[in-house]
């Protein structure tokens, strides 16, 4: 395997990228033989990913990545990863385009929100297009340093690199082999694993994370208009280090864990007076034709189904 060396010029700028030549036998497959040179013992391929995983050449991506990453040209690579990286990221799609309207109506342009439970950034997204100065909460490493490259142009966006609980210190973190159910909770992991929704599901992995409390962030960045919650079961905990009145916040439910849910809301009302909406899933709707009183957005998650999650959506009523 030889690393060529290819000069391109990408916006104005020299950049150099690379050409990865791979000696092979004839081949196997359709797809390999569709690369292939005249001679056929010779395929040439660019540093395309996306080309690449679309046709199965996993291996020789991964052959290419650690050549590029103990050669001189490290830099190069991992700025055009991140180029692309950013550019998939950025994408407007159809979901994007559907959260912007629904939660255009908790906040305005230039107001603050929270995305607690970050993971690697597509609510923050939605905010962050709709103009809000977003402050993101996540503790995952690899979550972390996603969002530090897609966001890293952004002077509206502003990352914490922590969990959120009760009070200030640390806990223990338990890590998933997918970053969207790692939680503080380890009743949760219990109780979804027992009820089947992620029977096959990994929290193999442990790390102690730096944790911060509600009130700790609003003093450093101020009142948010909207907090958005979802950490896999920690809910409570979180809520807990809050004192005082919010915009609105909305808080991920699971069937599992509705007791806890219950617990929420009852901390809310708490602080101040509130009134609730939720949604079924992703849709990104409101379930109810009206915000309700506490006791009954109690009986309607009373009821719900066992294999179903959504949000709850809480508004603290302003002082007439």
């Amino acid at each position: 395997m030889r690393v060529s060396r290819l000069v391109l010029s990408v916006g104005g700028r020299v950049r150099q990228a690379v050409v990865v030549q791979c000696e092979t036998q004839r081949a196997a497959s359709p797809q390999w033989a569709a690369h292939g040179t005249a001679s056929g013992n010779q395929a040439q391929f660019t540093r395309n990913e996306n080309e690449y995983l679309n046709q199965g050449h996993i291996e020789m991506i991964q052959s290419s990545k650690q050549i590029v990453q103990q050669s001189p040209l490290k830099g190069v690579y991992q700025w055009f990863s991140n180029r692309c990286r950013a550019r998939r990221f950025w994408r407007n799609s159809e979901l994007d385009q559907k959260g912007r309207a629904f939660y255009q109506q908790f906040f305005s342009d230039g107001d603050i929100v929270f995305d607690v439970g970050a993971n690697v950034g597509h609510r923050s997204r939605m905010f962050h297009r709709l103009g809000a100065t977003v402050v993101a909460v996540e503790p995952q490493l690899p979550c972390i340093r996603h969002l530090e490259v897609v966001f890293r142009r952004s002077e509206r966006f502003h990352l914490v690199r922590s969990a959120l609980g009760a009070s200030v210190g640390e806990a223990e973190m338990l890590i998933s082999n997918e970053s969207t159910i790692s939680t503080l909770s380890a009743e949760w992991v219990r109780m979804v694993k027992e009820s089947g929704r992620f029977a096959t599901s990994q929290w193999n992995q442990r790390a102690i994370v730096p944790v911060e409390t509600l009130d700790n962030l609003i003093e450093r960045y101020g009142t948010p208009a909207f907090v958005k919650i979802d950490v896999e079961g920690f809910e409570k905990e979180v809520i807990a280090g809050l004192s005082r009145p919010v915009g609105a916040l909305s808080l991920e439910y699971t069937p599992e864990n509705i007791e806890g849910t219950l617990s929420c809301i009852q901390q809310l009302c708490d602080i101040a007076p509130c009134e609730f909406q939720y949604s079924d899933g992703e849709t990104l709707e409101f379930a109810l034709p009206d915000w309700v009183d506490a006791d009954s957005i109690r009986s309607v998650l009373e009821q719900v189904p066992l294999n179903d999650f959504g949000d709850v959506y809480v508004q603290f009523q302003q002082p007439s």
